[in-house]
């Protein structure tokens, strides 16, 4: 799995997660939501990812978009 693959899975997972426990533990969880969301936004006009640099760390081979 790329490094590019990585982070979408990621931040999917982060997505649902969030939705699930705002759901059925608290409605404030939906702030990570919020938060994963930005981030993706912030990271496409930037190409800065936090999660891209810890995956990078980690070993994950490297993709096209997080250089």
């Amino acid at each position: 799995m790329t490094l590019d693959r990585s982070v979408l899975l990621f931040a999917g997972v982060i997505v649902l997660t969030s939705v699930a426990l705002a759901e059925f533990v608290h409605p404030a969880w939906i702030w990570l939501t919020v938060f994963a969301g930005a981030n993706m936004i912030q990271a496409s006009f930037t190409g800065f990812c936090p999660a891209a640099l810890v995956f990078k760390r980690l070993g994950v081979k490297p993709g096209i978009a997080f250089n």
